[in-house]
């Protein structure tokens, strides 16, 4: 980890000032604020006093290259000029307005959206994040289909509202599960740590859709309203799915009557080199859901896009929900800023290139020096390395649903030399914004290799 070299911090502020903030700061969070998925009394939480493009600054005034986008959110990096500027023009023009009526803002945020939607997805229902827009696409296929039952796969994650955390397929969910929400979890493909016993992509992924087949028969397909996906699950291992997987659950949906959600609340905006990443498989969900790299996190927003049959739906008959804040207009604006700032600077296509020429290969040329590293996978700006005690028996580095010594010292390694990593259990995720430079790239792998030497002496076999 390095101390800024000068006295000034990004946003123009001194250094010691900031560090006296900082500690005024800290002092007052660990008082007053209640932070989510903790254990208030064990935590640590770092100071963020500064962030611009791809770096972010810490209480003491260190510098970290942000390889987690926060929570894979910064699509855009920190502090964009441009959306920063656009976010300043709508508070003086339209800071606020109830959802009833029709603003600019709103408008030309969801034009934009639907213009890069596959297929139909033509309306957008805006919501204030992820977990909201899943629990109204969820309220939406129910409504439009009559049946109840929702099936979701393990390892996911679809937010920490009632419905979305009922949804979600890892740990989180058990403290909140009481088996009445009406979700079936099932086994998904994940070829590294196969539930189907295949060896090859092909064979997991038509055993997976075998699999998926059979219980919906067990469940009775008529009281299947929707089936929600992660195109590319995000927080639970970037687990890309294999080719014909998710054209064989579209096709299963289309046969069984049943709606097709697409959670694209982490994979969205770039974050895979598409705009969705639903669009790396050449299918089209019925519903698709949003949030994160629409704003870039800089101010919170998400929605559900909305194909021509579940729209009419709603045409002559009310849909029964809504928000407060449903399209608020500084929200739009800092959408519309991100979105035109992706296209006009071609942040996708870069993410798509940094994916194929630079990160990815320089995982899996890390993966080929560290033994601690059992897989590298991931598309575009969207990759994860699986850590293992042993190459041979897949032993994880940290057990599912926890961490370990040895995580905790990889993560200690990536931070004090200036990285500021994404983890999840035996993970790290490498996951920077989509307009991160090689050279920036160059320098997180710098670190994760020394950070990897770490993890190698936990290695047992």
């Amino acid at each position: 980890m390095t101390t800024t070299e000068s006295h000034l911090l990004p946003n123009g502020q001194d250094l010691d000032t900031a560090r006296a903030e900082a500690a005024r700061a800290y002092e007052l969070d660990r008082a007053h604020v209640f932070h989510s998925w903790s254990a208030q009394a064990q935590i640590k939480p770092m100071t963020i006093v500064a962030s611009e493009g791809s770096y972010v600054w810490d209480g003491e005034g260190n510098k970290l290259l942000d390889f987690s986008s926060q929570l894979v959110f910064t699509n855009i990096g920190h502090q964009h000029p441009k959306v920063v500027a656009a976010i300043a023009e709508q508070a003086a023009k339209l800071c606020t307005i109830a959802p009833q009526h029709a603003n600019a803002a709103r408008s030309e945020a969801a034009r934009l959206v639907a213009e890069r939607t596959p297929g139909d997805l033509n309306r957008v229902f805006f919501t204030n994040g992820g977990a909201d827009a899943v629990e109204h696409a969820v309220r939406m296929a129910r409504l439009h289909t009559g049946r109840y039952k929702v099936l979701s796969r393990y390892r996911s994650y679809h937010g920490g509202t009632d419905t979305a955390v009922n949804l979600t397929g890892d740990p989180r969910r058990y403290p909140n599960d009481y088996a009445s929400s009406g979700v079936v979890h099932f086994n998904g493909p994940f070829l590294y740590r196969s539930s189907f016993f295949a060896e090859t992509e092909q064979q997991e992924s038509e055993r997976a859709l075998d699999y998926l087949e059979r219980l919906i028969q067990h469940e009775g397909a008529d009281s299947i309203a929707a089936i929600i996906l992660e195109s590319v699950p995000g927080t639970a291992g970037i687990m890309v799915p294999p080719p014909g997987y998710m054209a064989g659950v579209r096709e299963i949906c289309d046969r069984h009557g049943i709606v097709f959600i697409a959670d694209e609340v982490m994979a969205g905006f770039g974050r895979t080199g598409k705009w969705f990443a639903i669009q790396n498989f050449d299918v089209v969900p019925d519903l698709m859901t949003f949030a994160k790299g629409v704003t870039s996190g800089y101010v919170p927003l998400g929605g559900v896009a909305i194909n021509d049959a579940i729209y009419s739906t709603f045409a002559d008959r009310a849909y029964p929900g809504g928000l407060t804040y449903s399209g608020h207009p500084l929200a739009c604006g800092a959408a519309v800023a991100t979105i035109n700032a992706m296209e006009d600077e071609g942040m996708v296509a870069n993410a798509a290139r940094i994916g194929e020429q630079v990160l990815g290969p320089g995982l899996r040329e890390l993966a080929s020096r560290h033994p601690s590293v059992g897989e590298v996978r991931g598309l575009g700006v969207f990759w994860a390395l699986e850590l293992v005690a042993n190459q041979q028996t897949r032993e994880p580095l940290a057990p599912y649903g926890g961490s370990s010594p040895a995580m905790n010292a990889v993560l200690a390694a990536c931070k004090s030399g200036g990285l500021l990593p994404f983890a999840n259990f035996n993970r790290i995720h490498a996951v920077p914004a989509c307009n991160i430079s090689d050279a920036e790239v160059a320098e997180g792998l710098a670190i994760l290799d020394k950070a990897l030497d770490v993890a190698d002496g936990y290695v047992t076999g």
